[in-house]
């Protein structure tokens, strides 16, 4: 009997040992009484191109002057963003406290128990949109709690349209094409650029691909995380980027592409039509006022309508942070619908509150709401897996010598799929 109590003993010690181990470890029930110590804490981000958040920070601030937040602002680029809260968290450095995480990481960084499980209970999921809130679950968990989402716009060149006889936005690629040659037509732009995007060897690149992909029927992952890119429609969807390159409706520079620089571009008279995320918005307005206007992603095809990466940003706690409570506190304040509010007037970001979205006031400032309302309820998410950093590497490295003309289409997706095969068990 001293043996069979030793052996049951033992194996309920090691169920014990493996359950506070596992990916789904201790954290299932988040309390208040998980989050612990106050304090000062560090909000991180990428670069905040407004100068708004700035004052979000000295909202906080005022009124928490013994648990005064700090934002350390990282790179305008996602890749390296993500690096450096993950160097940070591999260092188990308590540096970064909260943190903003692209949507597409919450997975990697729950499973690596980088960041800590939120008390979904505390937070107001009825008044979010689904598909928002989603992003910040894992196993059905909340990790990361939503504070701005994003899906993909045309910003087009309103005043060079209006020049060109033209008064509609395109609704495919062959009306922006048709388009773009009109605007050729006029003395000093005959060598415009037709469409930009994000085509740099990045986070943009994948986002870009992803999106033509969808918009053309394929996947790249599906649900069930099965890796389904080998197909007609994903092979046609990056067909069409490349003939973009090809036929000169997509310029060579565009390669070079961040949200910024192809932003550069089309406010300075070298591209008509754009695709962005909602923030250009206010910060078009201040150069090019009046002379641009924006419209859903155009469809491949007559009817159909082009397909939106889902985008966001979400608010986690470093599981190595010190004064968690206060990191508790801060994320429902930066959540909170005040705050998205103001990031949409002040930072045109999209908001994550439907109230916000159907508001007539807000539609009447900002007309583009509604349709990126629809974008985001019917947006595709990349790929959302626990080790998308590989995954995004994977796509970047088979699709960008292929948009660069140096393989066919069916060679790099032929090459992602054996790549994602290997990754994906």
């Amino acid at each position: 009997m001293k043996k069979t109590f030793s052996i049951l003993f033992s194996l309920a010690i090691t169920m014990a040992t493996l359950a506070a181990c596992s990916g789904e470890g201790n954290n299932d029930n988040a309390s208040p009484s998980d989050f612990e110590g106050r304090g000062p804490i560090t909000y991180v981000q990428g670069k905040d191109n407004s100068g708004k958040l700035v004052n979000v920070m000295e909202m906080w601030n005022k009124d928490h002057p013994d648990e005064q937040v700090k934002m350390i602002e990282l790179s305008t680029e996602a890749d390296q963003q993500r690096q450096s809260m993950i160097q940070n968290a591999q260092t188990k450095s308590d540096a970064y406290c909260v943190l903003s995480v692209d949507n597409v990481w919450v997975s990697e960084f729950a499973a690596n128990r980088w960041i800590d499980q939120l008390p979904a209970d505390q937070f107001p999921k009825s008044e979010i949109l689904d598909p928002v809130w989603k992003t910040g679950e894992y196993r059905g968990n909340l990790y990361a709690m939503p504070h701005g989402s994003d899906g993909g716009i045309l910003y087009y060149r309103k005043d060079l349209l209006e020049q060109a006889g033209i008064t509609e936005a395109p609704k495919t690629w062959d009306d922006m094409e048709k388009q773009c040659e009109a605007v050729r037509q006029i003395p000093g732009h005959e060598n415009i650029g037709c469409y930009g995007g994000q085509f740099a060897k990045y986070e943009g690149l994948t986002v870009n691909v992803d999106e033509a992909i969808h918009s053309a029927g394929g996947e790249v992952i599906n649900d069930e995380g099965k890796v389904v890119v080998d197909s007609p429609e994903s092979k046609a969807g990056l067909q069409k980027l490349m003939d973009g390159f090809k036929n000169d409706l997509i310029p060579q520079e565009a390669l070079t592409y961040k949200e910024e620089e192809g932003r550069a571009a089309f406010e300075g008279d070298r591209l008509v039509f754009y695709r962005n995320w909602p923030y250009q918005y206010s910060l078009s307005a201040k150069t090019i006022d009046g002379k641009f206007g924006v419209a859903p992603m155009p469809g491949f095809k007559e009817g159909s309508v082009g397909a939106s990466s889902l985008g966001g940003h979400n608010a986690a706690i470093s599981s190595f942070c010190k004064n968690k409570a206060t990191a508790l506190d801060f994320v429902k304040f930066y959540t909170s619908k005040d705050i998205s509010d103001y990031m949409l007037k002040e930072m045109s970001l999209a908001p994550i509150y439907t109230e916000l979205y159907d508001d007539a006031k807000n539609i009447e400032e900002y007309p583009y709401l509604p349709v990126l309302k629809a974008s985001i309820e019917a947006a595709s998410p990349r790929p959302q897996v626990a080790n998308y950093g590989d995954v995004t590497a994977a796509i970047q490295d088979a699709v960008f010598p292929a948009l660069k003309g140096e393989k066919t289409a069916d060679e790099a997706i032929a090459q992602l799929s054996e790549k994602l095969s290997q990754l994906i068990k």
